[in-house]
């Protein structure tokens, strides 16, 4: 720690630690995102080997996100646990219903329930913090009905104190761009496939690969809809990148290729929830 908090946040780090060290011992959802990872570091602090990290593999998650979630522990020398499940077999998820979060987190937090038990863990956490409050998040409603403990919450912090204090800890992740599962990228009753999700996993890293690091490839059927930040719109669609990108894409498999001049929103797919509620 460099000393640069303020004493505001050193009072909610310190509350956090004083929290997650009651539990006794403790699994942690690991995601390898921002807000995990200055979860899961507390934790093995504070709890040591009774700490310890159980990541979910699945196929709506990046495979950029499994191979840094499992570097960061190594480095950490953290003991990780990888949850294998496959929402995909679920109708709800599958068909992408609007509560299609709520069944995907039940799924996979039993799973790590049931690998905490197997360790003899006593506790599992999740990484939400005070702003994930403000959104919609039927995942949020698993976390409650299986008692999932949110540490982040009861320390109430948000997302850019965590991203503060995790600079203040030189945790790599500091800095990280926000990050949603892939399923999200899918409108609302349209199915989500293996492929599909392949497909927006290669389409979103090649666009990382050429620096766009806070993008996100919405699917609409056989298009590909791109959102970047406004100030990297003009950049993408000069003709050197664009005409790139859209090889790229069409090489995987989109039969069309749109870039949102109103630049990148995140949770840009709820906005036809709000629609229909009208």
């Amino acid at each position: 720690m460099d000393g640069s908090l303020t004493g505001e946040l050193q009072e909610k780090l310190a509350k956090l630690e004083y929290y997650i060290r009651g539990l006794g011992s403790l699994a942690v959802g690991f995601s390898g995102g921002v807000d995990s990872t200055l979860l899961l570091t507390v934790a093995h602090k504070v709890l040591g080997d009774k700490a310890i990290a159980v990541t979910s593999i699945v196929a709506s998650m990046p495979e950029r996100e499994k191979s840094e979630a499992s570097e960061f522990c190594k480095s950490r020398g953290i003991r990780q646990i990888e949850a294998r499940v496959n929402p995909l077999e679920l109708e709800e998820f599958r068909h992408n219903h609007a509560d299609r979060c709520y069944h995907c987190k039940r799924m996979i937090f039993q799973e790590i329930i049931r690998i905490a038990k197997e360790n003899g863990i006593e506790y599992v956490a999740e990484g939400s913090n005070m702003d994930d409050l403000g959104d919609y998040r039927p995942g949020l409603k698993a976390v409650e009905e299986l008692k999932v403990t949110s540490p982040l919450r009861e320390a109430g912090l948000t997302k850019e104190e965590i991203r503060l204090i995790s600079k203040a800890m030189d945790l790599p992740t500091w800095s990280k761009p926000a990050y949603a599962c892939l399923a999200t990228r899918f409108v609302y009753g349209d199915e989500i496939t293996e492929e599909k999700l392949h497909m927006l996993d290669l389409a979103e890293q090649y666009l990382i690969e050429n620096g766009f690091v806070q993008e996100r490839v919405r699917v609409h059927g056989d298009l590909a809809r791109i959102e970047v930040p406004a100030e990297d719109i003009e950049r993408l669609a000069s003709s050197e990148i664009r005409e790139k990108v859209y090889a790229r894409f069409k090489e995987i498999g989109f039969m069309y290729v749109a870039l949102d001049l109103q630049g990148y929103k995140m949770g840009s797919m709820n906005a036809v929830l709000n629609l229909e509620k009208d």
